[in-house]
């Protein structure tokens, strides 16, 4: 069992090695839970999924608009 301890602020830090296998980054949200006597820490929703719906696709072909971005790349046309 990992732990660590909390400063005088209240603060405490998450093990590496906890940080790595949930993949967690400065910034990302933990939500605490408290049941009975103990504390459950859950890491919130990624922050790329927060934008989830944000850009819109619509009809054609991804590689098709790769392949005419980069045939207009250097040619001045928009």
């Amino acid at each position: 069992m990992k732990k660590s301890t909390i400063t005088s602020k209240g603060q405490t830090t998450v093990p590496v090695t906890i940080r790595r296998k949930l993949g967690l980054v400065p910034g990302d949200v933990l939500h605490w839970e408290l049941v009975d006597r103990t504390i459950r820490v859950v890491p919130g929703e990624r922050r790329f999924l927060r934008l989830r719906g944000v850009v819109r696709v619509g009809e054609g072909s991804a590689v098709e608009d790769v392949r005419r971005a980069r045939a207009q790349r250097g040619t001045g046309a928009r």
